[in-house]
């Protein structure tokens, strides 16, 4: 069985962390100086990095493996857990000048867990540093906020995610062209991880070295081209029976209408880029393929009714999406809203 990619391809220095510069100067100039906080806050999405520049930072203060101490939240939550770290904090580290906890999803902790944890962030040993990282920071009581560094991580811009799987791609000796590569970058909605675990499911599934469009839209669960084209076609006609039909044929071959929905906001989103900013023709290019920039290209020249309004209609049908029981259903809605005719007006309710 082929090992982790995630962890084979894992940032080791804080020179192989991409795109949280803002955090990794700020650390690697305490370090340097001598003057680090007992206690950090982590924040930012999952799979951005946040748990691997935490053990870069124990590496790099030259604390060995057997005084970092990660603990998930999400599976020892409750204050008997937080009572052992407290017991725990007061004993010296084996072997280095620090101890260090690293928290992973601390928002996850009960409300008398952190009252426990609040305690020791009060008034923490010398030898003792806290990293507490999380995906929800809003979930976590201002007193424990109030007592850590905070550091925000970025999500990685989509080019900076494809040109990572590009690279992790080319490193394993298997080769994918840009588009698919960008096309994994938008379903992995800003996550390193996803990404990278993504390309390993579509590289496991490949009988050879070349990862076709394909077999990247099979595992990905994406719809063909075809049909987001089809339903962009549809709007542009004025013609929602036309823009419906791809959804049922969607819908037939089982494709998973979130990330069909998704495909369809790029592909709105690369028309009015085409449109208003004729800088970014180059990048839209190199995310697509020929046939799909050509399709695009013609409709921003040409459907005017595709516009800011038809992509704020499918934002609604996203934020729809995760409470419908259809999960066709808000993509339908924001196809009739988008090919309303503008003549047409609703009753007036008095």
């Amino acid at each position: 069985m082929q090992s982790s990619l995630y962890r084979k391809y894992r940032p080791q220095s804080f020179k192989e962390v991409i795109g949280q510069d803002h955090i990794v100067s700020v650390l690697e100039n305490e370090i340097k100086s001598g003057k680090v906080s007992h206690a950090y806050l982590f924040s930012g999405s999952r799979g951005i990095g946040k748990t691997s520049v935490a053990r870069i930072f124990a590496k790099t203060l030259g604390i060995k493996d057997e005084d970092v101490y990660e603990i998930d939240a999400a599976s020892n939550r409750g204050i008997d857990d937080v009572r052992a770290i407290r017991e725990s904090v007061h004993t010296l580290p084996y072997s280095s000048k620090y101890k260090i906890f690293i928290v992973d999803e601390v928002h996850m902790l009960t409300k008398e867990a952190f009252n426990a944890l609040l305690k020791t962030l009060e008034e923490p040993p010398e030898h003792i540093i806290f990293i507490l990282a999380t995906t929800e920071p809003q979930k976590l009581p201002e007193t424990v906020i109030s007592r850590c560094e905070t550091h925000r991580f970025k999500k990685p811009t989509l080019e900076t995610l494809t040109d990572s799987i590009l690279d992790i791609a080319k490193s394993e000796k298997y080769k994918i062209e840009r588009p698919s590569a960008a096309l994994i970058s938008v379903l992995a909605d800003g996550s390193f991880r996803d990404a990278i675990s993504t390309l390993q499911k579509i590289i496991n599934s490949s009988p050879d070295s070349k990862l076709s469009e394909s077999e990247v839209e099979k595992v990905l669960g994406a719809p063909s081209s075809r049909f987001i084209l089809g339903i962009l076609d549809g709007i542009t006609q004025n013609d929602a029976g036309l823009s419906l039909s791809f959804v049922k044929k969607a819908a037939e071959v089982n494709v998973d209408m979130e990330v069909f929905l998704k495909m369809i906001l790029r592909s709105l989103r690369f028309v009015l880029l085409l449109r208003f900013a004729k800088d970014m023709e180059s990048h839209v290019k190199a995310e697509t393929g020929e046939e799909e920039f050509t399709k695009l290209s013609e409709i921003s020249k040409s459907a005017k009714n595709i516009n800011s309004k038809t992509l704020i209609n499918f934002l609604d049908a996203s934020s729809q999406q995760t409470y419908s029981s259809i999960q066709s259903l808000p993509i339908e809605l924001a196809i009739i809203k988008s090919c309303e005719s503008i003549e047409s007006k609703e009753p007036t309710l008095l």
